[in-house]
């Protein structure tokens, strides 16, 4: 496993709309979480991204979808079948592409985008001031949605999270601040060490996982294809939102040998 904890990059400002967009995440995760079953199904199947739904609005269709909840019969719990009428509602259905990126499925899922918005979101939110910090985090989570659209417009599984967004991010610091240090722990069962890495190959190797298991469809449940799409995003949309040079930015260090192989490459 490699967990990314710091980098070299220096910043000259307080990062506070990641930090905003931080805590809107937690705090929204910790509302959806205390509703009762029924009406948190009813919230997230109406707010949450469905390709069905956007596909459905030429067509003025309804989307019919039944939900299993567990409930209590006779003192056991049981699985009920809800079935549920999502209308063609234009200005609900397009919210949800927004409303939907701060939606998550749990805590695992939180925490890690949380982590990685913290990590990589404060350097490009530093290079591109607060207000275009903003529209690109929204724009790169539209166009992550719009990909996993193309994928299999006809899902009925609700997409949740901030990981379109944030993959753009990703890409954006890949381009940006290529030969950065990422300091990684690789953690091998009890084997663990911390490793200097440049970004490129940190994000790069990410990518090129979200891209395989696109691909190969592994790992039921998560939106691979909004991973790649949303990086792909941050990846052209960054030179254009912010054309200056890019690529030489990182804190001075003298050069150890173990890292000459990537101080060459």
């Amino acid at each position: 496993m490699l967990f990314p904890f710091r980098d070299d990059v220096p910043r000259e400002r307080t990062p506070v709309v990641t930090y905003a967009l931080i805590a809107c995440n937690v705090l929204f995760f910790l509302w959806f979480a205390q509703l009762a079953p029924m009406p948190q199904q009813a919230f997230l199947y109406r707010h949450a991204f469905m390709p069905a739904r956007f596909s459905n609005l030429a067509d003025d269709e309804a989307v019919k979808i039944v939900v299993p909840l567990q409930a209590l019969q006779n003192g056991r719990p049981v699985i009920v079948r809800w079935p549920i009428e999502l209308p063609p509602d234009r200005s609900e259905v397009i919210s949800s592409v927004f409303t939907s990126m701060f939606m998550h499925g749990g805590w695992g899922h939180l925490l890690g985008n949380m982590w990685f918005l913290f990590l990589f979101g404060g350097n490009i939110e530093d290079r591109l001031g607060s207000v275009r910090y903003i529209f690109f985090y929204l724009l790169g989570g539209v166009l992550a949605a719009a990909v996993q659209w193309v994928d299999d417009p006809s899902s009925t599984v609700p997409m949740v999270g901030a990981s379109g967004a944030i993959a753009a991010l990703l890409g954006a610091y890949a381009i940006t601040y290529p030969w950065a240090r990422i300091h990684t722990l690789v953690w091998i069962v009890v084997f663990f060490t911390v490793i200097d890495l440049p970004a490129i190959l940190f994000l790069g190797g990410w990518f090129v996982y979200q891209y395989i298991s696109a691909r190969t469809e592994i790992g039921g449940g998560v939106a691979w294809w909004a991973h790649v799409g949303g990086f792909a995003a941050g990846l052209g949309i960054m030179p254009w939102i912010d054309p200056r040079p890019r690529g030489k930015e990182r804190a001075p260090r003298e050069t150890e040998p173990a890292e000459a192989f990537f101080e060459a490459w």
